[in-house]
């Protein structure tokens, strides 16, 4: 195998496929590995990107985790690595939804550390999906973080826009910012930011980005940084510091996929905004959908087992048809409702064992077409599936692509490859799972 150009850790399962989206669209020839690989890549490729699911878990565990990641990087011989964490820059904050208890900061300085490396930059922004960062606070579309949907999240609630602030409460290092001002001027003023920062004593700079054409000025500045850290959009623009050019011939051959077969599901586990919509959207379409009886797999494990049975008694006859769905997606109250039973974390375990088990159970009944909807679940799911790699395909939406992967589960037994889409929660027009399918034939 080649050196690996760049190293990519990513904190889920949908920011992978993001961050590795974004990549292939720029050129790059990309591998998804689902968990850290169990032996050397044998593809001739640009980038790797390292799926874990240490989004919400605690921050000693993500560090273990991603320092092992980082390893693995380092020894294939990764020239730069990118820490990547979601475009709502949230993560685990603990029972008491402690801010100060993320751990996109311990991560980020870990990583520091045993990298030796005095300095490194951290930005969300995204835009092509409506992240932005302006004076070091980030917005969600048009409004600030911490007064969008965010505010509300079951898992991670977002209550401040001000990323220095919500860096410097997860950090022991100083956190500055790069702002709008200098990213707009270019090459020159950032890398003079830098190293003002830098004397200042400040370890990580929150950045400013608010277009494209922030990002990919932002790239070249960053090519002497052993560590980048940020959400998917930065990716667009470090390419060309590796010497590659995205053209419309190189970027189709990079996103081929093989052609689909089998049947086709969705399985949706994300509570967010978006993805309500989503599931709106397909019920108003006719398609066959079934909620996942929550009562049930919060009971015992034999009323789960049972649940999942049923589930995918349900599934059988339609998937002759065409294309269903099955969710556990509600609204806030809801979720918080059900909440109050277990409590958040074994209530989400709880959920994601179901939802995994249906996934296993659909590509057994011969699903080779599977979207994913939320990043717990689609971590939970594609571990249940045993899909150890995956190449990268065509964008469906901003930052979401169809995926090619081998599950070893099926491997074993009848060699099936399947095609996957891996969506953040927060990801996709509302039209996302109505049109999906068709936008892979």
């Amino acid at each position: 195998m080649s050196k690996i150009l760049l190293g990519c850790i990513a904190d889920d399962f949908t920011g992978a496929t993001d961050l590795a989206n974004n990549l292939v669209r720029a050129g790059m020839r990309v591998v998804q590995t689902n968990g850290i690989p169990a032996q050397a890549l044998t593809a001739e490729v640009d980038a790797v990107v390292i799926a874990l699911k240490t989004r919400t878990i605690a921050p000693t565990d993500a560090i273990a985790q991603s320092l092992t990641a980082l390893n693995w990087l380092k020894q294939a011989g990764s020239r730069q690595i990118y820490f990547k964490y979601c475009s709502t820059f949230d993560s685990w904050y603990g029972a008491n939804d402690d801010a100060k208890r993320g751990n996109i900061g311990p991560v980020t300085e870990a990583l520091m550390d045993a990298m030796d490396v005095d300095f490194t930059i951290a930005t969300p922004a995204f835009p092509d999906n409506g992240r932005t960062v302006f004076k070091g606070h980030l917005f969600v579309g048009d409004v600030l973080l911490s007064e969008s949907s965010m505010k509300n999240h079951p898992l991670t609630p977002m209550l401040d826009a001000n990323l220095v602030n919500v860096m410097q409460a997860q950090c022991q290092r100083k956190v500055g910012l790069i702002d709008y001002r200098s990213v707009a001027a270019g090459f020159d003023a950032v890398t003079a930011r830098i190293a003002e920062l830098r004397a200042q004593g400040v370890g990580i700079a929150i950045v400013d980005a608010i277009s494209n054409d922030d990002l990919m000025r932002l790239g070249p500045a960053l090519a002497d940084l052993p560590l980048v850290t940020a959400g998917s959009g930065v990716a667009i623009g470090l390419p060309q510091n590796f010497g590659i050019q995205a053209t419309g011939e190189s970027a189709a051959q990079a996103a081929a996929l093989p052609a689909a077969k089998g049947w086709q599901a969705v399985v949706s586990g994300s509570c967010s905004q978006a993805t309500n919509a989503q599931v709106a959207a397909w019920q108003a379409s006719g398609q066959p959908h079934k909620a996942l009886n929550l009562a049930a797999v919060l009971g015992s494990d034999a009323q789960s087992q049972a649940e999942v049975q049923s589930v995918l008694s349900w599934a059988k006859p339609f998937l002759t048809r065409g294309p269903v769905l099955i969710y556990s997606t509600a609204d806030v109250e809801s979720v918080k409702t059900t909440q109050t039973l277990l409590g958040s974390d074994a209530t989400g375990a709880r959920v994601e064992q179901a939802l995994s088990a249906i996934a296993k159970g659909l590509v057994e009944l011969g699903v080779q077409q599977l979207v994913l909807a939320g990043g717990e679940t689609s971590g939970a799911c594609v571990l249940a599936l045993g899909v150890e790699q995956m190449q990268i395909g065509p964008q469906i939406d901003p930052g979401v692509p169809w995926c090619y992967g081998l599950s070893s589960k099926a491997r074993e037994t009848a060699g099936v490859n399947i095609h996957l889409t891996l969506k953040s929660g927060n990801f996709g027009s509302s039209d996302f799972f109505v049109k999906v399918f068709k936008l892979l034939q």
